[in-house]
């Protein structure tokens, strides 16, 4: 049997309140992804998605319980380390990115990202006709800004930016932490379709938190409802289909 690319087991993560109050937020999360998996993530505010997306990449130490990556443990592995074979964008499209460097230059910073760096020419020149190839799937003229400083960039291209880093190195796990919500309903809409092509074309292990009932219900192959700390439901493909909104609300009924 093969085993997951991720697996969550008995994960509990806490984290300290701006007054020092420590508080539950993972309550025994399990969790089984296997690779190509494409998971939808809703739930109300504080129901633990941020918190399980971080808890995965290494910036918060859950408590209890184990992450295995491939069946290798790396419940104590640090974030950095992580980068190796995660991916992340974030909800705000500062993040990510470097402002005062250009798009290529950015592009040519993911490729190294958790690699051992060395002193050695950038071969930036080199790499340009490959970043104009993989910006023009952005669908949004990002292609022909390679030479624009990221301050300089709409927030849908920064976005868009901050999702070819994250991915130009195929990570085994992409991690989306509501990367459309700061974005427009147009410029979403775009960026939602692109990352559902890419996740598709380059056979992409995702998990993608979303407050867009519709989005939930369109994308991906499984949908996690959290609710409370807990995994409320795990729906396939199949179930996801004979699913509408309505259905989704019942589960954060008391």
């Amino acid at each position: 049997m093969t085993k997951p690319i991720l697996e969550l087991k008995d994960v509990k993560t806490t984290v300290k309140t701006a007054d020092g109050e420590i508080v539950p937020i993972l309550k025994g999360i399990d969790l089984k992804i296997k690779a190509g998996d494409f998971i939808t993530i809703i739930g109300t505010n504080g129901a633990g998605k941020s918190t399980l997306l971080n808890t995965i990449a290494g910036s918060l130490r859950p408590d209890s319980g184990f992450l295995l990556h491939n069946g290798l443990d790396i419940t104590k592995m640090s974030e950095e380390k992580r980068t190796q074979f995660i991916g992340r964008v974030f909800q705000d499209p500062k993040l990510g990115t470097a402002p005062r460097m250009t798009v290529a230059e950015n592009l040519l910073l993911a490729t190294k990202r958790g690699k051992r760096r060395f002193l050695r020419i950038r071969k930036l020149k080199q790499n340009l006709p490959r970043f104009k190839k993989l910006a023009a799937v952005m669908n949004n003229g990002l292609e022909n800004r390679l030479n624009t400083f990221v301050e300089g960039l709409s927030g849908g291209q920064r976005q868009a930016l901050s999702f070819l880093m994250a991915t130009i190195e195929r990570p085994d796990i992409l991690l989306l932490d509501e990367h459309t919500a700061a974005l427009d309903p147009h410029t979403s809409e775009n960026l939602l379709a692109v990352t559902d092509q890419q996740i598709k074309e380059n056979k992409l292990t995702a998990l993608m938190i979303t407050h867009h009932m519709e989005d939930a219900l369109k994308y991906g192959n499984r949908l996690l409802v959290l609710k409370d700390g807990k995994v409320k439901a795990d729906i396939n493909e199949r179930e996801k289909q004979n699913l509408k909104v309505g259905d989704l609300y019942k589960y954060f009924e008391d």
